[in-house]
């Protein structure tokens, strides 16, 4: 499948939230949701329903759940949530990470990247519910298509972010 075909494939975001996803001995795997929002006026509440609904509709078993409240742009090392998935990845048999999107995962490219490199190291599969891109093929090898448009959205996700951040200093100055 040509990354045309696969994008047109996976257009709308409910077209893919909607439908059970058919991967390779998906019984009762061990999955970690990640969730994360940037303020603490927001809650989790949508992302945890639609992966607990994305879990349940494809039998996974959710073995543990990370959350926090913090800008995705803050270093790995200053996340709370990505210090405890990963100690809890690596200590725990899980098969797959699930977040509803890319920018749960981080709005800092490098650092984002580091993660995903982590959970490849440790055979741990993430799943982004929006787009249904996953880091590693049934075989358990890195999925080079999902590594392209991956590192493609971070880096719209950490350009949303310094559009936001410019778009609210232009507001405080003006």
């Amino acid at each position: 499948m040509s990354l045309t075909e696969w994008l047109n494939a996976h257009r709308t975001t409910k077209n893919v939230l909607n439908r059970n996803i058919n991967l390779a001995d998906s019984n009762m795997k061990k999955v970690c949701l990640l969730l994360r929002c940037s303020t603490s006026s927001q809650d989790y509440e949508y992302q945890r329903n639609t992966l607990t609904d994305l879990c349940k509709r494809n039998g996974w078993e959710v073995v543990h759940t990370v959350e926090n409240k913090v800008s995705g742009a803050k270093k790995n090392e200053e996340r709370k949530e990505i210090v405890e998935l990963v100690n809890y990845v690596k200590n725990n048999k899980v098969d797959m990470v699930v977040a509803t999107e890319v920018s749960r995962l981080g709005r800092d490219t490098l650092e984002a990247l580091k993660t995903i490199e982590v959970l490849n190291e440790n055979h741990v599969n993430l799943y982004f519910a929006n787009y249904g891109i996953e880091t590693l093929l049934p075989d358990g090898s890195v999925n080079p298509i999902a590594r392209l448009i991956l590192t493609i959205c971070l880096e719209i996700s950490a350009y949303e972010r310094n559009l936001i951040r410019y778009r609210m200093k232009a507001g405080y100055e003006d």
